[in-house]
């Protein structure tokens, strides 16, 4: 049973933090034992045994979650949190760590750098930079100007509806809702790419994990890209009354790069997977019922993670795509956003009901049935054995 929040009736792997939120990720380590928790009894020299350190490890967990009430006068402030994580009580701070309010401009989504380089959030009209040190120090909690490093390549560019770092940090992908891809070196922003009609609308995006190719999609049609060749070089259209909703890339068991896409349908969603060589279709896995409105994959490509439009969160194992957990009314409307730990240890999902979640994944065992079947056979092997052995000392006729 899950621990219970000492100010509150909620589960303390469940805490309310006052705003929609619309984005979720985790923190770098390197970031939070630099830049927000930071022990100055560690030198530079304990940093491999730290990072070994499970216990240590799960004390220095942190996520940053992002939304708020946009422009309107609801009074709902438009924020920036960082909350801490603790993976031994799964659990997450009732209280951020960390409060920056960014006036009247609603951060709907962002992109953490993948080590130290803090996190860029696409605002109605511009993508800003957020150092973790300013959302940290700032006492008045209140974002000022000095704060606000507006990335001037990204200025007055409309809303951008996804953002995506390479797995190194290097390079720097956006997606408008105009259509427009834009691709840059980081943190230099020298261009590489500017489509200006990629698609009507870019909806999501992902670069593999070698950093070669990023793929884009909207609804009807996701399109691949050879990131140094600033080409496309493959169109994936949909099927039937298919509609893509988002992208990830991850690797197989056998190491080899595979794209997820996520579509939906009248019918409910489903997950697709292309080979990263040929990009064909090769497996749709539907998902009956639930119209997919977030989705993510772990860092190991082990597990895949849903969230539907009902608040629900599945959690489902990557090879065959059997479910292997449920969480019905996770949230009390639509999942916005999920992420896996580093280590794929847990899940946290987010929610427009301003709710974050933490739910730690299952450890794969048997089945109590297969254990009972199991018990059963070895009490018939022992009477057989018992029964032979009495025969043979004359014990029975």
């Amino acid at each position: 049973m899950a621990n219970q929040s000492t100010e509150t009736n909620q589960p303390s792997n469940m805490q309310t933090y006052g705003v929609p939120i619309y984005a979720v990720d985790w923190i770098p380590e390197v970031a939070v034992r630099s830049k927000i928790i930071m022990d100055p009894e560690k030198s530079e020299d304990d940093d491999e045994s730290l990072s070994s350190s499970s216990s240590s490890s799960s004390s220095r967990s942190c996520i940053v979650l992002s939304g708020g009430g946009g422009e309107g006068r609801s009074g709902i402030p438009n924020v920036i949190l960082i909350c801490r994580v603790d993976l031994n009580t799964n659990s997450l701070s009732e209280q951020p760590l960390g409060r920056l309010v960014v006036g009247t401009d609603l951060p709907y989504r962002m992109a953490v750098h993948p080590r130290e380089g803090g996190l860029i959030c696409a605002l109605p009209n511009s993508c800003r930079l957020f150092h973790w040190e300013d959302i940290m120090s700032r006492e008045d909690n209140q974002v000022g100007e000095e704060s606000e490093e507006v990335v001037k390549e990204l200025k007055d560019v409309g809303q951008q509806l996804a953002l995506a770092f390479d797995p190194e940090g290097s390079v720097l992908a956006t997606g408008a809702e105009d259509g427009t891809l834009r691709v840059f070196e980081w943190p230099s922003m020298k261009t590489l790419l500017n489509e200006s009609k990629a698609h009507s609308s870019v909806k999501s995006l992902t670069f593999s994990e070698s950093g070669k190719f990023l793929v884009s999609l909207d609804g009807p049609l996701c399109r691949v890209w050879d990131v140094n060749g600033s080409a496309a070089v493959a169109s994936l259209s949909k099927e039937k009354d298919e509609m893509f909703a988002s992208c990830r890339f991850s690797v197989d068991t056998t190491g080899n790069e595979v794209l997820y896409i996520v579509a939906n349908t009248e019918r409910g969603g489903s997950i697709i997977t292309y080979d990263s060589k040929l990009w064909k279709r090769k497996w749709s896995k539907p998902i009956k019922k639930n119209s997919i409105s977030a989705f993510n994959v772990s860092a190991d490509g082990k597990l895949l993670a849903i969230g539907t439009l009902e608040g629900d969160v599945l959690i489902l194992e990557s090879t065959r795509m059997q479910t292997m957990q449920v969480v019905k009314k996770a949230h009390l409307g639509l999942v916005t956003a999920l992420t896996f730990s580093p280590d794929s240890r847990c899940l946290v999902s987010v929610s427009f009901d301003s709710r974050a979640r933490l739910t730690m994944i299952e450890q794969k065992g048997d089945k109590p049935g297969i254990r009972w079947w199991l018990l059963v056979l070895l009490v018939v092997l022992l009477y057989v054995v018992a029964y032979y052995y009495m025969k043979a000392k004359g014990i029975i006729p």
